[in-house]
């Protein structure tokens, strides 16, 4: 049976088996500052005092349900 070729007429090359410290040296390699970029961008926030006021009201209402059982 015919061994199948890549676009480039040359046939494919095993999968090496790479060790733990190989695979996080390529990866660290590869990890280009658009990567960090993702990670470093500000998300928008709640405000403390908003979220606080949202817990006391829901703590508010498991209050009022325990008084009455």
């Amino acid at each position: 049976m015919k061994k199948k070729t890549s676009s480039n007429g040359r046939a494919r090359a095993k999968p090496k088996k790479e060790t733990l410290r190989q695979i996080y040296a390529r990866v660290k390699r590869e990890f280009s500052a658009a990567d960090l970029q993702k990670y470093t961008v500000d998300e928008p926030g709640i405000p403390a005092r908003q979220l606080l006021a949202e817990l006391e009201q829901i703590q508010a209402k498991f209050d009022r349900r325990r008084r009455v059982s």
